[in-house]
């Protein structure tokens, strides 16, 4: 019905204004999802470079990856 489509118009405008709130006042979402895009591949690739120290010092060591993982406390969780 009519009333029905016009309150779930509203709800869905209470939620735009909410998520707009948590969002911040004047805040462009596509800047965001760029910004945050690139600090991932920033992360990634210094994690990229600290991965290849951890292969070399476990060559030195002679021992493996997952020895140098678990002797300094490294573990796969995020």
């Amino acid at each position: 019905s009519s009333q029905e489509r016009e309150a779930r118009i509203a709800e869905l405008e209470a939620q735009v204004t909410e998520l707009q709130k948590e969002l911040g006042n004047g805040e462009d979402a596509q800047k965001i999802v760029s910004r945050h895009i690139k600090l991932l591949h920033r992360y990634n690739e210094a994690k990229d470079a600290a991965q290849i120290i951890i292969g070399k010092l476990a060559v030195h060591k002679q021992t493996t990856i997952r020895q140098i993982h678990e002797d300094y406390g490294l573990t796969d969780d995020a």
